[in-house]
């Protein structure tokens, strides 16, 4: 995936947690972020890489967003892996 298209659907993901009131509080505690941080820092590919390293931290919410977003359950997966620091580790 080119990282514009992995900006595009991070992008997606934080206008989404940003409209979840349930889950937002949750990101700005975990994340120590500020919601003026969000539209700050929206701009940054390492911020939108620790958006989707939130997201990816469960299922249920991986699932709900590309339910909503019309996404493959695995593009966040894929987004993360084109953004600054996300490239796949191989422990072996």
């Amino acid at each position: 995936m080119e990282q514009d298209a992995a900006e595009t659907i991070a992008l997606g993901l934080l206008g989404w947690l940003a409209v979840n009131e349930d889950l937002l509080p949750v990101f700005l505690g975990s994340s120590g972020a500020s919601v003026d941080d969000l539209r700050e820092r929206a701009g940054e590919p390492e911020f939108l890489g620790s958006v989707l390293d939130f997201l990816m931290m469960d299922d249920a919410w991986v699932a709900e967003f590309c339910d909503t977003a019309g996404l493959a359950y695995d593009q966040p997966m894929r987004a993360r892996q084109s953004l600054p620091g996300g490239a796949d580790v191989n422990w072996t």
